[in-house]
This record gives C-alpha cells, structure tokens and sequence, in this order.
C-alpha cells in the first residue's frame, strides 16, 4: 500500500524538486521509504508502506529486460498463483513483491492482462519500447489515481495533492463537481473538483502515448453481469466456496491484521471468518459514544465470544470536532461524510499496533443491504418525474428553495442529477429495479464516497484498509442474484445473514442496519454558529461561489428553526478545503486543530 506519482513527457526532462514535492505531499501513504527514478522524458516517485517483501519490494520495479518500470499501490491478491503460472516464462519475477505480477501480465498479454490480476491497485507502467505510460486502476475503484495533461506531457498521482505541484499552478474549479458535492456530498466520473485533473475510472486502463494521445479502455464493468435464478438456499451454497476464497487470498500479508468492528453484519462476518483463518492474535477496534447511542457493547460482546484483542474507543464531541480540519485534508478531493470524523480516531489508533486492518466497505452495495434499495410507492412517483426509479432524485442544496438561492449563478446552472440518470438508462433490460440502484451505488457512491474514505482517511496515518466485500467477484455475485434472495422481511443482505447463521448469534443477525451517529446537529448551533458565520461570510472563497446574502439567512434559519445543519457544513468543508488546496497547497494541518482558525488563514 502506497502513493505514486509522476510525469511523463515528450518535451524537456522530469523537474525533480517537483517530483520531490509530491513525493512529500504523499508520504503519509508510505512512510517507510521514498523513491525517485528518472529516465529521458519519465520521472516515477513512489512512497512505500510496506506489507509485503518487507525488504525486496523497493518501488519502481523493473523487469529483466530493463524496458518495463512500474510503480504501484495496492495488493495483488493472486500473485503465488500467478507466479506458478509463469514459473517457466521468460517474465521472472525479481522480488517478492506482490506488484511484480503486473510486470509479468502486462509482458505476456499487453494491456489485456490487467484481467488477470485479483486485488485493490492503481499503477503507472512506463514502457520504454513502445514509448508509452499504462495507467490501470482496479475493477471497483479501491485505489485511487488521477492525472492530467501537461503543456509537453503528462502527469499522475495517487492523490490531487500529490498531483498539484507536478503541475506547476492550482488548477481552476469546476462547478459541476463542486456542485455534486453539495448536493449529494461527493462528485463522480471521470471530472474531478479541479479542471483538467481526471479520475482514472474503476475498472479502467489509459494508455498515454509520447504524441499526446490517450486510449481509455474499460477491462471490467458490472454491465457484463447477466441476472441468475438461484433460490436462497442455492445462493447460500454458493456463496460460502466463493467467500472462502476471496478471504484466503486477502489474508496474505508479511505484517499482522487487525479489523475495524462495527458491530453490524459485514464487520461481523469478518470477524469469524478472520478468526477461523487467520490463525494468529486479531486485533480488534471499535469507535462510539457509549450510554448505549451505538453499537459498542454489541462489538465488545462479538470480540469477546471469538477471542480477539479488542479496543474501544469511548468519544467525545471535542475529540471529534478538532479533526475537522485534517479529514478534510485527508480527503483531498471534497467529500462530506460525518463518519470520517470517528474512522480518523480509529486509524490513528490502530496504526499504533498494525498497518493493515479489515473493513466492511462494499457489502451494502453488492447484496442489497439498503432499504431504498427496495421498491416503494414514493419510488414509483419519483420514477416517473426523475427517471431513476426513484433513486437518488434530490440533492441537498437543489431541493430547497434557501438553499438553491444561496449558490452562484454557475453552481445554480449545473444537473447534479445527470451521472445518476445516466447509470441508471446504460442498464441491460433483464435487470430488476433493484439491480439498476445497486448498479448505480456501485458507480458513484462506492468509489467516490465510501472507499474514498476508507483510503484517505486510513492512509493519511499509513494504514492499509483491505475490503473483501468489494473483491469483484462478490460483487458480481451479490449482483447477479434476484431480489428476493438479496432482500427480504424488510431485511437487507438476507443472504448473508442466513449464511452466516453458522457463525454468528441469530439475534445478532435480526438487528436492523444502524448508522454511526455524529451529533454534527448539536455543534452548528450557539456560540460556534455565530463564530463560523462570521468567518466563513468573510471567506473569500465562499464569497466567489455564493451569495453571502442568502447565505446569512441560512444562518438564520439554523437558529431560528434548524434544518440547516448539512449546507453549513458543507459551507464549512469548501473553505476548509480551498484554504489547502488553492490558497495554500502544501499546507497540512495538524491531527488536531480549531476549524474556524483554519478558515480564518
């Protein structure tokens, strides 16, 4: 697990004071070691956390014939069974690093043999006889990697932090993304929040060439999954051979694991099967408020029936209102999501014992574990109008009327809604309603939201997050299954839940799904509302974006009724955000640190 980043151009030579800025900019990835190699027109920088080969896996990676450099991050689940494939091949491995696989794919079948590889990555791979740069992301999007075109070339990196001082300047904003942000607490596609910086898609490789072309090729897409008849007993069988694999090949790791128990079923599955194959001490952490507000008590008594080394994290409003600053920073590109705050306390302290834990990211999404994920009579209404089922039809700022008023005329301008309308109308016509949301989760909300976090926030204390529950695989099961077998009872996972009767107390597995709480209500309230107002009306960059008047009566509103709480966060988030990454790029706040002196500058 690491952060790469670097150039390639066909104009000049690789600046590597610019190499070496980015490289810092991303050394919470990979705090053990810091490489820089260049060659004519190519620069590549890595930052290694180091998991696996602890000492032979030194990044880039080269092969024999010294015409395939690579950096890479993430882990590549098949390599042993990849290695034994190509064990009288000409494309020996020379280390024990598991990216070596992505040398050995891509020598003996080009591009293509991306499809080959079973893990999370997001790698650049110069080949210096065809003069070209590979990037590849994985098939879900757990990785990370963006990149943008330079005056003579190109440049990439693992984090738009990491990219911005390859390029020279701070790009301009783009509204579109800024908007998705507001509406819907992240942006999605290919655009990102600065124009001209792109996304590597999940499942997607770019093949960057010396006269300035790129190639996109999409290797993997949930599209291809056809719909199955399984019945539920079916389904259970099938999946308990499949889940086994999947987790044998994730256990692979020359340091020891640990996992992030919530108290809610994936966390729960996890925990037994790690218990039952991993075969050493597990360390456990849970995060909450106690006086019975979440899932504490639930997650003590599962650490303490399979045997872990459990930790619990007992919060209080300070400790998590003073890490405002620093997801923000973490996140790198604007994403609100409230459960950063208690999952940054989490990583930094399970990186004092590990570097890699286990989360349940993904098992939502593949098996139905939403409940509007279910059809519904509003659903249908809002079918009609909005062309999605139903499904994700209003954003947060769009919908209200003192809200809209308070975007620029550029914000006010822009479709939130467009990506979600268009995933929904690319899927086959055999696919339920059902199928169609989950499609459209897996599209937007997983990769740019929920594994964003997952990523950045654990990476920013070098912690390796590992989610089997988004091993592609899985998702392609859980996808291609009928509804009734994914939701049942007004139940979510059902499936899982009856496999996991085997392993699990059954009352356990009849709770219902519950969220982690944040009382962010409680804090935009009182002495702080006036202070940030104050600030954040000031603000220069909120002054550009928006109407400080309608803004101010938002403010208003808040105290007089509420209701306001997620567009002054959001508020909140953007100046926060821009202070880092525009105004100041390079700048890193402390772990902890009053949000309104960030604002202030």
């Amino acid at each position: 697990m690491c952060g790469i980043a670097g150039v390639f151009l066909w104009q000049g030579e690789p600046d590597t004071q610019r190499l070496k800025r980015a490289l810092q900019a991303l050394r919470h990835r990979g705090p053990d070691a810091q490489q820089l190699w260049c060659r004519r027109g190519v620069g590549l920088a890595h930052a290694r956390l180091s998991i696996i080969d602890l000492e032979g896996g030194i990044q880039p990676l080269h092969s024999r014939d010294g015409q395939l450099h690579l950096v890479a991050n993430g882990e590549i689940y098949n390599d042993p069974a990849l290695r034994m494939q190509y064990r009288n091949a000409s494309v020996q491995p020379g280390s024990g690093s598991d990216c070596e696989s992505i040398l050995q794919v891509y020598q003996a079948g080009g591009r293509d043999g991306i499809r080959r590889l079973h893990g999370m990555f997001a790698f650049a791979l110069y080949d210096e006889r065809q003069n070209c740069l590979l990037l590849a992301r994985d098939r879900l999007g757990i990785k990370p990697l963006y990149y943008a075109r330079l005056p003579g070339g190109w440049a990439f990196a693992s984090e738009i932090k990491g990219l911005l001082p390859l390029l020279g300047r701070v790009p301009v904003l783009d509204a579109q993304a800024l908007a998705g942000f507001l509406d819907y607490q992240f942006s999605t596609g290919c655009d990102t929040i600065f124009q001209g910086i792109r996304r590597v898609l999940p499942g997607q490789s770019i093949l960057l060439t010396a006269e300035g072309t790129q190639d996109a090729e999409t290797y993997w897409s949930p599209l291809a999954i056809r719909p199955r008849s399984l019945g539920l007993e079916e389904a259970v069988e099938a999946f308990g051979p499949l889940w086994d694999s999947v987790m044998r090949e994730h256990l692979r790791s020359d340091v020891p694991l640990g996992l992030f128990l919530s108290g809610g079923i994936d966390s729960s599955v996890l925990l037994a099967s790690l218990c039952e194959q991993y075969g050493q001490p597990l360390h456990t952490y849970s995060v909450g408020f106690g006086e019975g507000r979440d899932e504490l008590a639930q997650a003590e008594a599962l650490a303490r029936r399979f045997g872990s080394e459990h930790t619990s994290l007992v919060l209080t409003r300070a400790q998590l209102f003073e890490r405002i600053a620093h997801t923000v920073w973490a996140t790198d590109d604007l994403m609100r999501d409230y459960a950063c705050l208690p999952l940054s306390l989490l990583a930094e302290r399970a990186a004092q014992d590990l570097k890699v834990v286990f989360s349940g990211e993904g098992g939502d999404e593949a098996f139905a574990g939403y409940r509007r994920y279910a059809d519904s009579v509003e659903g249908w209404l809002k079918a009609l109008a909005f062309g999605t089922g139903g499904f994700r039809t209003h954003g947060e700022w769009g919908r209200r009327r003192e809200t809209r008023a308070a975007l620029s005329g550029a914000l006010r301008a822009v479709d939130t809604r467009l990506p979600f309308r268009t995933h929904w109308a690319e899927t086959p016509p055999d696919w339920s309603r059902m199928q169609q949301r989950q499609y459209v989760d897996l599209k937007t909300a997983l990769p740019d939201n929920l594994l964003v976090k997952a990523d950045r926030i654990l990476m920013a204390f070098g912690l390796e997050g590992r989610v089997p529950f988004c091993d592609h695989r899985l998702v392609a099961f859980g996808l291609s299954l009928p509804d009734a077998v994914k939701y049942r009872q007004r139940r979510g996972k059902y499936l899982i839940r009856r496999w996991a009767e085997k392993v699990l107390p059954k009352d356990h597995l009849q709770r219902p799904k519950r969220g982690f709480y944040v009382p962010v209500p409680e804090w935009i309230s009182g002495r702080f509302l006036d202070q940030l107002e104050l600030v954040l009306l000031a603000d220069r960059a909120v002054r550009e974006w928006f109407d400080p008047i309608a803004c101010r009566r938002l403010f208003d509103r808040q105290r007089s009724k509420g209701g306001c709480t997620r567009a002054i966060w959001g508020l909140m988030q953007f100046a926060i955000w821009h202070r880092f990454m525009v105004e100041q790029p390079g700048l890193q706040p402390a772990v902890c640190e009053n949000p309104l002196d960030v604002i202030r500058g």
